[in-house]
């Protein structure tokens, strides 16, 4: 059940029995979920893996390359909620205080779950449709959410520009736009160093605001448990802001016309764009191009409407809309992960959807070891640094029923590294007949250093990523099922590029994040008209030997 049904974000009473303090988690705990999974997951009660089915791949990629079994790895053993501790665990804080940290971890433990479970099957189910070219994952949000830039107008405002992008997608692609957002959740972050050096002074490295500070003190830099507490608590309240949005009329398709954004009205470019013309080209701004989309869905409902066919359809006031965050704090995923009583299976209910990102994917490593036990649909973030053999054992150890919607595969590696090093993943995967949805990020493989010492990202490498992307699984038969960005609804300045031509320059006057660079919201809308234009022609490519046939 996604939250577009649910106006609460935790239900009156959870049945949940609290764990002791010990390091030596025990719990069993049972949360009812909102609404029972059409097709309710059986656990594997089998200690050996079954054999990965190859029937659900596609005829294209079914026939491009024999179909060979992957080498089978070694069954991880006995699973339970606190068996990656025995596990070797990177980028996690060293808490000096170990009593209050217990004392925290209990609390949480005591607390409601943020998410359902039957949510999290929802969305496994519509990025299942997305592994099949069936429907297109757009994923974004903050690079770390922060507790000073909490307030309801920028929740508002990354929501719209989702919305935005969403409804542009789903028009250029003419299918359901899966919308995840980076929200309500993403605060942790992985650091190439345990320490930071400025003018001779050693501190511990920020790591987001659930675990310490980013001002460069002493006191600030010390990790905190309280911070556990404060994030749980500002995710439950986004999550609850977001809910009455999707659900409280906000996004309603007969808005598509009011969810223009603030710096719109004041923009220096015309009105006016030719009625055909709804794909993104130099000469147009993504302002324009979205204007006249809008323009064109009100027509389309005043149709409707004209028609006798009613545009208050629940489908047509609400949608869907899930969180997601890295699964990086380890103590505090354990503290809400709980077991659903309708299925048996445990649900990490900090966010429908986790990811293990590039810095702890480690195959015995702690976080693999306490993902491949959570229900939750997952992602894995890959660089051209992953060997397409480790990505197959991987996914054989997350999902070894290979089962639709489980695993998205977020590829992070540069225009010029995807076109080499994607075909061969690609081909791994296919070889060992496993089920997956590829999304591109092209973030983090272009972030460079401006002259003035700010880390940005230029919008042409962005683009170029994403190109590369769709060029590859064009190249290789496969689908491309989404997109995953760093972004924000606000007008910030901190990627360089786009039709608003952010320079060097411009990127001090409104550079707000304190972790990685964003697209701002214009940006973010010109690259959804990217996308939507390159899902066109896969739309139209795919229909043209039925017409073929026909003539």
């Amino acid at each position: 059940m996604a939250i577009a049904y649910s106006n609460s974000i935790i239900p009156a009473k959870a049945l949940h029995k609290s764990l002791p303090a010990a390091p030596t988690h025990g719990r069993i705990a049972a949360v009812h979920s909102a609404e029972p999974g059409k097709n309710p997951i059986v656990p594997d009660k089998s200690p050996k893996l079954q054999q990965l089915k190859s029937s659900a791949l596609s005829p294209s990629l079914a026939t491009a390359a024999p179909s060979a079994p992957a080498k089978a790895v070694e069954s991880p053993g006995k699973w339970s909620v606190d068996s990656w501790r025995s596990k070797k665990a990177l980028q996690l804080p060293e808490y000096p205080d170990q009593a209050e940290l217990e004392s925290v971890l209990k609390t949480l433990e005591d607390f409601p779950p943020i998410v359902f479970a039957g949510e999290a099957r929802s969305l496994e189910e519509r990025l299942a449709e997305a592994a099949t070219g069936n429907a297109f994952l757009l994923q974004g949000g903050d690079c770390a959410e922060s507790f000073k830039e909490f307030n309801a107008n920028n929740i508002r405002d990354t929501l719209r520009i989702l919305l935005q992008m969403g409804a542009v997608l789903m028009f250029g692609g003419q299918m359901p736009v899966v919308k995840v957002g980076r929200m309500a959740g993403q605060f942790a972050k992985p650091r190439s160093e345990n320490f930071e050096e400025k003018n001779g002074v050693k501190l511990p490295s920020y790591r987001g605001d659930n675990v310490n500070g980013d001002a460069f003190d002493e006191k600030s830099r010390i990790p905190d448990p309280q911070r556990m507490i404060r994030a749980y608590c500002q995710s439950a309240a986004t999550l609850n802001l977001l809910r009455a949005f999707v659900t409280g009329g906000y996004a309603a398709m007969q808005r598509v016309t009011q969810w223009n954004l603030d710096f719109t009205e004041h923009s220096e470019q015309g009105d006016s764009f030719p009625v055909d013309q709804l794909i993104w080209t130099d000469s147009a701004s993504a302002i324009q191009v979205y204007r006249e989309l809008a323009h064109r869905v009100d027509e389309a409902l005043g149709f409707m409407a004209a028609a006798g066919l009613t545009v208050d359809h629940p489908i047509m006031t609400t949608t869907e809309f899930w969180t997601s965050h890295e699964c990086l704090l380890l103590p505090y995923e354990q503290s809400l992960t709980r077991m659903d009583s309708t299925s048996g299976l445990y649900y990490d209910c900090s966010a429908h959807m986790l990811w293990v990102g590039e810095r702890t994917r480690q195959l015995d490593g702690a976080h693999v070891e306490f993902l491949r036990g959570v229900a939750n649909p997952l992602g894995i973030k890959v660089s051209d640094k992953m060997d397409p053999n480790q990505l197959v054992k991987l996914i054989e150890i997350l999902n070894p029923q290979n089962k639709a919607g489980r695993i998205t595969i977020i590829t992070r590696m540069g225009a010029e590294n995807m076109r080499v090093k994607l075909p061969h993943l690609i081909r791994a995967v296919r070889r060992a007949g496993q089920i997956v949805t590829w999304v591109s990020d092209p973030m983090h493989g272009n972030t460079i250093k401006a002259p003035c010492g700010l880390k940005t990202r230029p919008f042409d490498a962005i683009r170029a990523e994403v190109r590369a992307f769709f060029d590859v699984h064009e190249q290789e038969g496969s689908h491309p099922g989404g997109v995953h960005l760093e972004m924000t609804g606000r007008n910030v300045t901190e990627c360089i590029g786009g039709s608003q031509t952010v320079t060097f320059d411009d990127l001090g006057s409104h550079y707000h994040t304190h972790c990685d660079p964003r697209l701002n919201a214009s940006q973010s809308l010109e690259l959804a008209f990217i996308i939507a234009e390159r899902l066109r022609k896969r739309r139209i490519q795919s229909q043209l030997p039925a017409v073929s046939f026909g003539l």
